[in-house]
């Protein structure tokens, strides 16, 4: 587990690796702007205002990251954003939400989500939560889901049906 939550969002850019980056904040993220100097090709698109504008919502980016966000808005708005961008707007997202001060959100509400539970930090009289999604990794495919249960191969060419 990461020590800090900059650590951990730079751990979440070096597994991915994005070539584009959408980054939803009120604030400057610390973990965005080392990734910026060390990775000049990786096209970072920031907004600071929710809802999104149709130039950054109409578009398709390897990685989202909302932070500094949720605390700030209502629940309804907050979930309209997450899920838009999970389902439309990026294949992976970091959320990083202050849990004591987005009083109207639980954890089941982040599952609901699709979201996992990543790390837990405290520093500075903030509790926060970084949560992550990655469609790739939402649901394993379960061992009956092959073809080796759905032909029965060795029954060909002894029955016609």
């Amino acid at each position: 587990m990461s020590a800090t939550p900059t650590s951990a969002l730079l751990g979440i850019l070096q597994h991915y690796s994005p070539a584009s980056v959408l980054c939803v904040s009120r604030s400057q993220i610390p973990a965005i702007a080392a990734w910026r100097e060390q990775h000049a090709d990786c096209q970072i698109s920031s907004a600071s205002e929710v809802p999104l504008s149709d130039e950054l919502r109409n578009q398709r980016y390897d990685l989202a990251i909302v932070a500094d966000q949720l605390e700030h808005l209502d629940k309804r708005t907050a979930t309209e954003l997450l899920a838009g961008l999970r389902n439309l707007s990026a294949s992976r997202i970091a959320v990083l939400v202050d849990t004591e001060r987005a009083t109207e959100w639980q954890g089941n509400d982040f599952f609901a989500l699709a979201l996992q539970r990543r790390a837990r930090f405290s520093q500075d009289g903030q509790s926060l939560t970084l949560y992550s999604y990655d469609l790739a990794e939402y649901k394993s495919v379960p061992d009956w889901l092959n073809s080796k249960y759905w032909a029965n191969p060795e029954m060909f060419d002894k029955y016609w049906w």
